[in-house]
């Protein structure tokens, strides 16, 4: 049976559609370098379209999505079957204290008015030595010249993070930094920058602005861009695209 997309209104990224591919494999590539270690009972919390939480899916041995809004969520529960979905605020999750092994939450809190709330609700429902892997855009390349207390150009962001931020952040929620890193261009993505002016994320963002049509190379370029064209590291975390910080509830 097939589902309807949910429509793109840029709060969120979709899979299946090709203008769409560069942001979708971006966030992809994150959820697949977690899916291995997510093997017990995992929350996703703010899924989206849910095509994150169906990647956990094939190595956890239960995934709860957490989502608010009833449209997305009934999506999400219709197309993604293996995974459990309930509509729940992510300033109070529907679940007890200490029960889940992992909280994975990618490209939400920078949407959140209230952060370090968010954060206290995923260590709550961690059971000593879970782990918070947490993801957001890089304020330093996403909106490069804003501060901490600068409106995000993003109608959809309510405030976006350094990693010195977030890490910060998470420690204030009693959990124990394990690691942070930064989502970059591989090699093949380096080779698009030089291709499109020096950036073809640029290069999409002027086109979706203008309302022109795409050129044909650029089209193809970013629809053949894969999960495997990113590079997670740990060095250059402040010209990284995206953050991913994961930390571990101790006692």
């Amino acid at each position: 049976m097939t589902h309807a997309p949910l429509p793109l209104t840029g709060e969120r990224t979709v899979p299946g559609l090709d203008v769409e591919n560069y942001w979708f494999r971006r966030h992809e590539a994150v959820y697949l370098a977690l899916a291995p270690s997510c093997t017990g009972i995992v929350v996703d919390a703010g899924v989206g379209e849910g095509y994150g939480a169906a990647l956990l899916a094939d190595q956890a041995r239960t995934v709860v999505a957490l989502e608010l809004d009833p449209a997305v969520a009934a999506h999400v529960a219709a197309r993604y079957p293996q995974v459990s979905t309930a509509r729940a605020d992510l300033q109070a999750f529907p679940i007890g204290d200490g029960t889940v092994d992992a909280v994975v939450t990618l490209q939400v809190i920078e949407h959140l008015g209230d952060q370090p709330g968010f954060l206290a609700e995923c260590a709550r429902v961690l059971r000593p030595g879970g782990r918070l892997h947490c993801a957001t855009p890089n304020r330093l390349t996403f909106s490069p010249g804003a501060g901490p207390d600068d409106r995000p150009l993003n109608p959809f962001h309510t405030r976006e993070l350094t990693g010195a931020e977030l890490a910060s952040l998470v420690a204030d929620a009693g959990l124990v930094l394990e690691a942070l890193r930064g989502l970059h261009h591989g090699p093949g993505l380096r080779e698009l920058d030089a291709r499109h002016g020096g950036s073809v994320i640029d290069a999409q963002i002027a086109l979706a602005l203008s309302g022109e049509e795409w050129p044909d190379e650029l089209a193809a370029d970013v629809k053949n861009v894969t999960a495997d064209d990113f590079e997670l590291r740990a060095d250059g975390v402040d010209a990284s695209l995206d953050l991913l910080v994961s930390a571990v509830r101790r006692g």
